[in-house]
């Protein structure tokens, strides 16, 4: 665990990455009743808060800082940053199902998503398995893909992939803007350096 002295010493703002992993929700206080954990539990340093959310069945790339702004920056959609995901789905979808979620259109109660990138993923991401493990069918396969997004609707993807017949087994974010996740391993936080944080926020 790196330590927290540094950003108590100093006053300058800061930025910082968390490989999140399965069973945490985004926040540091608990609910009443959830079986979930916080963020409580990672030793981030005081005054820093989450930028955006990973719903805590999802994995991967959850940002932090102290600086306000940078939340309008970085959510708003007029903005149109990038937000990678790797999802594994149950079943193989067709070209037709990939065609759907890259052509937007897909109807979210009252809301009709944007079109973004989608692609298989083959070979799959080399990650290591979940704990708990997802469900596995031995009678149906399943695929990954990589879904590039401008959007984060509640649940989007997992509604998105359900709507054309592949319910999504595991989910991680995989990279924001030109940042990756890369080796950062689950449950660990490090600050971004000058470049890293020029990456979060390069232009589409």
């Amino acid at each position: 665990m790196l330590a927290i002295a540094p950003f108590l010493r100093h006053s300058r703002p800061v930025l910082l990455a968390l490989h999140k992993p399965y069973g945490v929700l985004s926040q540091f206080t608990p609910e009443p009743g959830s079986r979930w954990r916080t963020l409580a539990d990672f030793g981030l340093p005081k005054g820093v808060y989450a930028l955006g959310r990973l719903d805590a069945d999802s994995e991967g790339l959850l940002l932090f800082t102290d600086e306000p702004a940078l939340n309008h920056r970085l959510l708003d959609p007029k903005f149109a940053h990038r937000r990678e995901y790797w999802v594994q789905v149950e079943g193989v979808p067709t070209p037709d199902a990939l065609g759907r979620l890259a052509d937007g259109g897909i109807v979210l109660d009252d809301y009709r998503t944007l079109p973004c990138r989608a692609r298989f993923l083959n070979p799959p991401p080399a990650i290591g398995p979940r704990n708990p493990p997802i469900r596995v069918r031995k009678s149906i396969p399943d695929a990954w893909l990589s879904l590039e997004l401008i959007e984060g609707k509640n649940r989007q993807v997992r509604r998105m992939t359900a709507a054309v017949g592949h319910p999504t087994l595991r989910l991680v974010r995989a990279r924001i803007g030109d940042f990756h996740l890369g080796d950062l391993a689950p449950r660990k936080w490090r600050e971004l350096s000058a470049a890293e944080r020029a990456a979060v926020f390069a232009p589409a």
